[in-house]
C-alpha cells in the first residue's frame, strides 16, 4: 500500500512560510541592532 504520488503543497502555504522566514530574519536583525546600540537584549526591560 505505497502511494508513489508526490505530495502537492498549496501555493499559499509556500508563500506563508517564506513570509514567516523573512519576518523572522527581520526580527533577528532588529534584535542585533538593538543590542549593538543599547547593550541590552530587550531595551527598556530591565
Amino acid at each position: 500500500m505505497k502511494n508513489n504520488q508526490p505530495k502537492l503543497v498549496e501555493k499559499e502555504k509556500i508563500v506563508a512560510e517564506k513570509l514567516n522566514g523573512r519576518f523572522a530574519m527581520l526580527g533577528f536583525i532588529a534584535l542585533v541592532g538593538a543590542y549593538l546600540t543599547t547593550g541590552q537584549i530587550i531595551p527598556g526591560f530591565i
